[in-house]
């Protein structure tokens, strides 16, 4: 028997060391497209920005009919932090008692090479339809020039899809817990409130900012907003810092700020949540500012196909069937729910972005056998 990785693992151990640290491309997309190139994909590199903000992209697709199924996903990875506490070099890709360590092992770069070798295997078969891939290099960055403008340009020029996977590290502890099949909102605020300075013993001689800004965070300080839908949590807004910058214990400051986030379901805009907060600013009154930055919008992709499609593809190669949940951050998928139904689905997700990031190495080869039986289900037509 050969101990030889497999396409998957070699794959991903061929991305991990591209150095692909946002926003470099680092060799990673070059990689790709010639693996990809070499199958028969027709391939278009898509980047996007100027100067410092240019990101480079990946479109590939194999086929042009119906039905279209794309996967989508990011080779850019977050700095590696103090390098000389890795066990092994974080670009590296040491396969060492089972593991595979490197920057993106687990987001995303093993869920990249599992499709890519789940492909390789459907694509033999001569499928009726299309295959593509949507993989931007500004996932991990401020995701302005990647895969928000690369849904713009697919649906301008023809390649929408029918159902979009993306390969993000969807599992807490084993491959089959849990698909997300949409993602909460995120809406961040910075508060700045003005008073006057003066001696704390003579208060009625100055203006505190902090009595005001205090209560303006009231709603926002560790409170749910509403009750959760049947596919949410409640929606939770939190205080991330205050700052008054006053060393001085008998001094009232001129100045104190804020900023919070609110993560929010579908029961809320960002428009709506701005409009009832700044009501409540300016019902405390005084001199004040803030500053918005809404950086996703809820979404839900409500069970049906695509969701069965990798419950039971799933279910048949591990045996779990993944339960459907919207908790954690914010991905890509935010963008691609605008042209189709899309949902996250991938590897064990407990080491991205740690020191010494590692997913075990059978667990490429289960995620690719999930995803091959993911392509051979859409392509027979089993939930159409």
């Amino acid at each position: 028997m050969s101990d030889a990785p497999s396409h998957a693992v070699d794959l991903a151990q061929r991305l991990i060391r591209c150095p692909s640290v946002t926003p470099r491309e680092g060799g990673a997309l070059d990689l790709l497209e010639a693996d990809l190139s070499a199958l028969g994909f027709v391939c278009t590199r898509l980047p996007f920005g100027d100067g410092d903000e240019r990101i480079d992209n990946l479109f590939a697709r194999w086929g042009t009919e119906s039905p279209h199924i794309c996967f989508a996903g990011h080779t850019d990875v977050v700095p590696v932090g103090d390098e000389a506490a890795w066990t092994h070099a974080p670009f590296d890709a040491v396969i060492k008692d089972g593991r595979l360590y490197g920057r993106g092992a687990a987001d995303m770069k093993g869920g990249i090479a599992a499709f890519v070798g789940a492909v390789t295997q459907i694509i033999e078969g001569n499928p009726s339809g299309s295959i593509s891939l949507l993989i931007t290099g500004d996932e991990e960055g401020d995701a302005l020039n990647g895969t928000v403008r690369m849904v713009e340009w697919v649906v301008a020029n023809g390649h929408r899809p029918d159902l979009c996977i993306v390969g993000e590290p969807t599992n807490p502890n084993a491959l089959g817990d849990v698909i997300k099949n949409g993602r909460r909102g995120s809406l961040s605020g910075h508060l700045i409130v003005n008073g006057t300075q003066g001696h704390v013993a003579y208060p009625h001689l100055a203006d505190n900012p902090v009595t005001r800004l205090l209560q303006m965070l009231a709603p926002v300080n560790g409170a749910e907003l509403d009750g959760g839908t049947p596919h949410f949590d409640p929606s939770t807004a939190h205080v991330t810092t205050i700052d008054v910058g006053n060393a001085a214990t008998n001094v009232i400051p001129a100045r104190a700020e804020a900023k919070f986030n609110i993560r929010f379901n579908t029961e809320h805009t960002a428009a709506n949540l701005i409009g009832w907060l700044e009501e409540h600013f300016a019902r405390i009154g005084g001199d004040w500012s803030v500053t918005w930055k809404a950086n996703a919008h809820p979404f839900i992709t409500a069970p049906g196909q695509l969701t069965d499609l990798i419950s039971d593809a799933s279910e048949a190669v591990t045996g779990r069937r993944p339960a459907l949940s919207t908790g954690g951050g914010t991905s890509d998928a935010r963008f691609i729910t605008t042209m189709c139904p899309v949902a996250e689905f991938g590897l064990v997700g407990q080491t991205m972005h740690q020191v010494d990031e590692h997913v075990m190495v059978a667990d490429i080869d289960i995620l690719t056998a999930i995803y091959a039986e993911v392509l051979k289900s859409f392509f027979a037509g089993d939930n159409a």
